[in-house]
């Protein structure tokens, strides 16, 4: 029996991983290894002869790395996923299973600043920490212009101007280092009493940050035209999302084939697309938001390859 160690709960496991529709013998990638929670699943319905890849570009997720001779684990950005098949040389597989966001474990590490419950956490954000731009160095080196389309695009906040506006004008007497230092020269720009509307805010603006640090929105494309390659025909992309931005991208991908949504059409005006959907969109059970309140905003979509 393979099991799990604590680090993150698997969202929508049973439902995701059955989207899958596993055959014994394939091949398939989990882009989100994380905690390996629904790598080990994919292993369990897995054959002698099925291979599963999981990639993962965060060094505390190889503390769980599945000792498994069908299990290949790889340090990486899951925007290379095309590069690394031919690396292994693989060139079709069976199956891509993605649950992005932002990890529990990331949340609950107060030393890496993905959250503002920790305000003495320091502003970094990155989901590789051995590289990169932390969210301190976009907060006190972007100009203000750069800064309020960041919170505005992924944020979607609509006192961006003014939100960085502040941050800049805080910034000249010194540097924002810390969760709770930036929380504090925005809050006028959020205004009303602490409470829920107040941590939604809050939660956007960190959003915002996290996903311009780790260039996610770019990353999410690159690795959904490489899955889309990669699949053959009758492969399933079973996709879970978190919010509006990445979902509307996984959803013009698997309607249209890019992320933008543009469809092309035949001279009967069919829309031709690589893939038809597989379920209607699924959300978590009642039961599961009670046990693991992450997953109240998640969202399943599931698509077939429809050719080659």
């Amino acid at each position: 029996m393979i099991t799990a160690p604590t680090y993150h709960e698997p969202v929508l496991l049973n439902e995701s991983i059955d989207g899958l529709g596993i055959q014994p013998g394939g091949v398939y990638i989990d882009v989100t290894f994380g905690g390996g929670g629904h790598s080990r699943e994919i292993l369990r319905r897995l054959g002698p002869k099925g291979r599963l890849f999981g990639f993962d570009q965060d060094a505390d997720a190889e503390r769980n790395i599945i000792g498994d001779s069908r299990f290949t684990f790889v340090r990486s950005n899951f925007r290379y996923v095309g590069q690394w098949m031919r690396f292994y040389g693989v060139e079709r597989i069976d199956g891509l299973l993605a649950d992005l966001g932002v990890s529990s474990h990331h949340l609950d590490d107060e030393q890496r600043g993905f959250s503002f419950r920790y305000p003495e956490g320091p502003l970094d954000m990155r989901m590789n920490n051995r590289a990169g731009l932390t969210a301190a160095e976009v907060v006190n080196g972007y100009d203000e212009q750069r800064l309020a389309n960041v919170l505005y695009l992924y944020g979607e906040l609509r006192t961006a101007r003014k939100m960085a506006a502040a941050i800049v004008k805080a910034r000249a007497a010194g540097r924002i280092e810390t969760a709770g230092e930036l929380m504090k020269v925005t809050e006028a720009t959020i205004g009303g009493r602490p409470g829920p509307v107040q941590k939604k805010e809050y939660a956007k603006l960190f959003q915002a940050l996290r996903i311009e640090v780790n260039h996610e929105m770019e990353a999410l494309k690159e690795m959904l035209l490489g899955a889309t390659a990669l699949l053959r025909a009758g492969g399933r992309l079973s996709v879970i999302t978190y919010h509006s931005l990445e979902d509307r991208i996984v959803k013009n991908v698997m309607k249209a084939g890019n992320a933008e949504g543009s469809v092309s059409q035949d001279f009967f005006g069919r829309i031709h697309t690589p893939f038809r959907a597989v379920n209607k969109v699924a959300v978590a059970s009642d039961e599961e938001v009670a046990r693991n309140p992450r997953s109240r905003s998640a969202k399943l979509r599931i698509a077939e390859k429809t050719d080659e």
